[in-house]
């Protein structure tokens, strides 16, 4: 997904695996939320984790994660996030623009969301990888296809959950190191804290997922 070091924002997509058995490492730690990195083999951008505890329920987590239409709202440096296909109430397809600083263009994907509930664990899993095709290619932004993102939200009392954000892109192009290490670090916390905020607003106090228990 963007790693540029989530760079697309956290759009919120999927990591492979593989990636369970990572070695990772904590790079921030900001009012609950830690982020850590980890060197990802054959890959010159690093996989990003973030861990946090929020005052809600799976089904409201995962129903702003699969709420795409209102990602601007709370992932940080998105410009538009447009559904483009559903599948079904856990699965769709959108298409999302990342709004970088000069002199990088931006970046856009095309992200496949599926969501599934461990039966007995009622762990909720959220996987988006980046995918091709669906929209073209628009000049001056710089697709990125190479990007694996996952959402893990687990009950943690009542009404508590931890979640899980793990996500490795290839952003494609070359990018400054300062604005890789700002998404590697500062975004992962600022999109959180955002996500905080959202969960308090009145239209996800509402069920929307009826597949999540």
């Amino acid at each position: 997904m963007r790693r540029l070091l989530f760079l697309a924002g956290l759009l919120a997509l999927k990591l492979a695996p593989a990636f369970g058995q990572t070695d990772w490492k904590l790079r921030a730690d900001n009012d609950g939320i830690k982020v850590y990195s980890s060197i990802v083999p054959g890959s010159k951008i690093k996989a990003i984790k973030v861990e946090a505890t929020f005052e809600a329920t799976a089904q409201q987590l995962a129903g702003i994660v699969m709420d795409v239409n209102s990602e601007t709202e709370w992932v940080s440096h998105i410009k538009s996030a447009v559904l483009v296909k559903r599948v079904s109430p856990g699965e769709i397809y959108y298409y999302s623009e990342v709004n970088l600083p000069w002199p990088a263009a931006n970046r856009d994907f095309v992200a496949h969301l599926v969501v599934s509930q461990d039966p007995e664990t009622k762990v909720v899993t959220i996987d988006g990888p980046a995918v091709s095709g669906y929209v073209p290619v628009r000049k001056g932004i710089v697709r990125i296809t190479n990007s694996t993102g996952k959402w893990i939200i687990t009950p943690a009392g009542d009404d508590q959950v931890k979640v899980e954000y793990s996500i490795h892109v290839d952003p494609g192009g070359s990018l400054p190191s300062w604005l890789v290490n700002m998404f590697a670090t500062d975004t992962p916390v600022e999109v959180f804290k955002n996500l905080r905020v959202q969960l308090q607003k009145p239209s996800y106090k509402i069920p929307v997922l009826a597949l999540i228990q």
